[in-house]
């Protein structure tokens, strides 16, 4: 109805144009909005306040003018102008039965649009290193992340999911690290571990798998380990000095061929376990993109060295710094560092690179909300390097915090001491933690409610909404145990009837789901279809409670069948959307 109402504007704007009344080079934006009153009407465009300095006019009297010039009918009723100029149309009843007809009509269709065909759109999402298992704050990164993209899918965008595959670089390396001390322990050796080495008894279990497929084979001593390595933080050393000892010392004992066997054995067991987890999350990638074969296909040097031609590198005691001030931001990076090696910036400058010259018109990054200063550094590098720093978005996701009995629960991966995706996803479900996780906008902090999550109230907002969809299937199998048909079509027929204020609160509501669901995806917001999922469901269970469906008058029943029907279909649209099932029985 808003873009009827759109083309209703500008069919009047093109008329003032052919008469003289409006200058031929005015090319509006037409904005219509639903009023927050309905006595206001139903929906206010404030066209006239946006052409009268253009137009010379008061924009009352402007407003005025195009009134005039818009034809009534249909189902407007009549079109008012209030304040300084803003345009009301109030519609008839017959508009929202109109909805109910495309909605029956169109079933999971209804509300999708073509509106960003041609998109060809990449989301980077989660993309956690894999040194551990995801833990609750990847979850939201995870839920949002695919909800962002199903979304832009909704609207007729080409989206590409995406996993960015942190597969080289230190924390890979203080992974392998620990996973080989751990199989040094099951090796009988004594094994002081490092401060900075990962703890969690996920690293037991990879050195325990290393063991078994590999015996005493690749065992050294552990005195020989420690050899010439400076003190760990404990004694009164720098522990990341430390750990950085510790690898070249591995590393040189093993040599490159066993070293490989350790750190692949580390990445695999958890990269295995990080897409398990995100499948039986409901969140599927069409790529794992690896950060090494960047390195491997020598992109990384290629992207370095369009750098350097382009004049915004220098090198400064025995490192390569890309000049990234003259972009804005606080302090220029580097990229190569005095011992030869790349940078993990520079790996990412090559990743950024290689998206934009796979053709995406736009690529939306996912990042936790601590990666804020990095923006400002990746965008900097793809203008030095010529591509243009609009194409990227880069959304910004708080971690969730998690509360248990209204006790908050502390976290923290190097330790070990966290709850998994996994842990949270069997305790209250995928549908409770994909829909509490987009419950807000992402930048905004979130307290994660364990125990309202996983109860059956009317607080409970996913419970709330999918309780509705269960009552509707339960009016339908009333239906038949009782013997009553439904004609959808003298249903369709019939909407007239429908005069009880929750039915046209309630139609009303459905009308709003396109808009809702394309403000959703334009903005990257699944929070405002939580939102009006809720809004919606509130609807139903305030007509289910004070009127009867399954009436005698089979005029009314069937009209009142198709309206229900129609709630049911919408509110599963929205949760497929969100990635949460409609349950049958509850």
């Amino acid at each position: 109805m808003k873009e009827h109402i759109a083309q209703i504007l500008d069919s009047a704007v093109k008329q003032l144009q052919a008469d003289g009344t409006l200058p031929d080079n005015i090319m509006p934006a037409i904005m219509v909005e639903r009023t927050r009153d309905r006595e206001h009407g139903d929906f206010a465009s404030n066209l006239a306040l946006t052409l009268a300095k253009p137009a010379r006019s008061n924009p009352r009297d402007l407003a005025e003018k195009i009134v005039a010039a818009i034809e009534t009918g249909g189902h407007i009723e009549r079109v008012e102008i209030a304040g300084p100029g803003f345009i009301n149309f109030f519609l008839g009843t017959a508009a929202w039965h109109v909805v109910i007809g495309e909605i029956l009509e169109q079933g999971e269709a209804f509300g999708r649009s073509d509106i960003g065909k041609g998109q060809h759109i990449q989301v980077e999402f989660v993309s956690a290193n894999p040194t551990g298992p995801l833990h609750v704050g990847h979850g939201r990164g995870a839920a949002y992340g695919a909800a962002v993209a199903d979304l832009l899918e909704a609207i007729g965008c080409q989206v590409h999911r995406e996993y960015y595959v942190n597969d080289a670089g230190r924390q890979m390396d203080i992974l392998a690290a620990s996973v080989y001390l751990r199989y040094l322990d099951l090796c009988g050796e004594t094994v002081p571990f490092p401060a900075n080495g990962y703890q969690g008894d996920y690293v037991w279990d990879i050195g325990a798998t290393l063991h078994r497929e590999h015996g005493d084979s690749l065992r050294h001593p552990i005195d020989a380990v420690f050899a010439d390595v400076t003190p760990d933080a404990p004694a009164g050393g720098d522990k990341e000095t430390h750990i950085d000892g510790v690898i070249a010392r591995i590393r040189g004992l093993l040599g490159p061929q066993d070293y490989r066997r350790v750190f692949d054995a580390g990445l695999d067991a958890i990269l295995q376990n990080i897409r398990q987890d995100l499948k039986e999350f409901g969140v599927v990638y069409d790529e794992w993109f690896s950060e090494r074969s960047l390195a491997e296909n020598h992109a990384v040097e290629q992207a370095i060295e369009r750098l350097r031609q382009s004049g915004h590198t220098y090198e400064k005691n025995g490192a390569l710094w890309f000049r990234s001030t003259d972009y804005g931001d606080e302090k220029d990076r580097v990229i190569v560092r005095e011992n030869g090696q790349t940078t993990y910036f520079a790996s990412d400058i090559a990743y950024h690179m290689n998206k934009l010259e796979r053709g995406y018109d736009r690529v939306i990054d996912i990042w936790g909300a601590d990666h804020h200063g990095y923006i400002p550094r990746v965008k900097a590098a793809l203008k030095a390097l010529g591509d243009d720093p609009d194409k990227l978005d880069v959304l910004l996701v708080q971690f969730a915090v998690l509360y248990r009995g209204g006790e908050k629960v502390q976290m923290s991966t190097r330790s070990g001491e966290f709850v998994t995706l996994r842990e949270l996803r069997h305790e209250v479900g995928n549908d409770a933690a994909r829909y509490f996780y987009v419950m807000r906008k992402c930048e905004q902090h979130m307290d994660f409610d364990l125990d309202l999550a996983k109860s059956q109230s009317n607080d409970n907002p996913v419970y709330y909404i999918q309780y509705a969809h269960a009552r509707v299937m339960s009016v339908f199998r009333q239906l038949q145990e009782k013997g009553l048909g439904w004609d959808r079509t003298q249903g369709i027929s019939e909407l007239v009837q429908l005069q009880e204020s929750h039915e046209q609160e309630l139609m009303i509501n459905l009308s709003r789901y396109p808009e809702v669901l394309e403000g959703a995806a334009i903005n990257y917001e699944p929070h405002l279809l939580t939102h009006y999922l809720r809004d919606l469901a509130n609807d139903f269970h305030t007509y289910y409670n004070a009127h009867t469906f399954l009436v005698d008058d089979a005029a009314l029943r069937n009209a009142r069948l198709n309206l229900i029907e129609a709630t049911r279909q919408v509110i599963v649209n929205g949760l497929n959307l969100l990635g949460v099932s409609a349950p049958d029985n509850m």
